[in-house]
């Protein structure tokens, strides 16, 4: 039988635990999902949403987005750390290295930038698209395997399949932005990680 809550003094720790991924990144992947979440959101044309990205304010489609996002995150780490610590701990690991691979995948040939400037330009297209399909299969068969022999085949099939559900997702943002900006920008890079992270999480909370 799964706990179903932790002492107070964990609880309490969740969002700290939530808030290290974005310490880590100085909080770009974040601002990033905002500035693009912004940018869909005008439903202007693909010149006109670029500046509205560039813009140093978080307009309300980005507050929203990370609203959610965060609550999402969290909610997610909470259940998964009633379950035990390893339980959560292993959550926030598959979660950052499923935002990793996002990026991989964003960074594939054949994706453009959408400026002549900035990280989207010097980073897009810089993987070559076999390389980065392989490395994605080979991360997740070492999560699935990872689980396996830790918990069983069950955890096996859970884990894989949140690896691959976060890219999906992750795919789906890329190519939406891709057609809407007619390429990439650092921001839409953050807000393909932040998307990644967060399927993975909610996908490992399922039953």
């Amino acid at each position: 039988h799964r706990p179903t809550a932790i002492p107070a003094r964990g609880a309490h720790s969740i969002p700290a635990r939530a808030a290290v991924p974005a310490v880590l990144t100085r909080g770009l992947h974040l601002d990033g999902l905002a500035d693009t979440a912004d940018g869909l959101g005008s439903g202007k044309p693909a010149e006109e949403a670029l500046r509205v990205m560039k813009q140093s304010d978080i307009g309300p489609f980005g507050v929203i987005t990370l609203l959610f996002t965060l609550l999402a995150q969290v909610a997610a780490l909470y259940e998964l750390y009633a379950a035990g610590w390893a339980h959560g701990a292993a959550g926030a690991a598959v979660s950052a290295v499923a935002a990793r691979l996002a990026l991989t995948l964003a960074s594939r040939t054949g994706v453009p930038p959408a400026r002549p400037e900035g990280l989207g330009a010097a980073v897009a297209g810089t993987v070559p698209t076999g390389a980065a399909i392989a490395v994605a299969a080979l991360v997740a068969a070492v999560c699935a395997s990872g689980a396996g022999a830790w918990s069983g085949p069950y955890a096996a099939l859970r884990y894989a399949a949140a690896v691959l559900a976060a890219l999906g997702a992750a795919h789906l943002l890329l190519r939406h932005c891709v057609r809407r900006f007619e390429g990439v920008t650092g921001d839409v890079f953050g807000g393909v990680a932040e998307t990644a992270a967060t399927t993975a999480l909610v996908v490992l909370v399922l039953k």
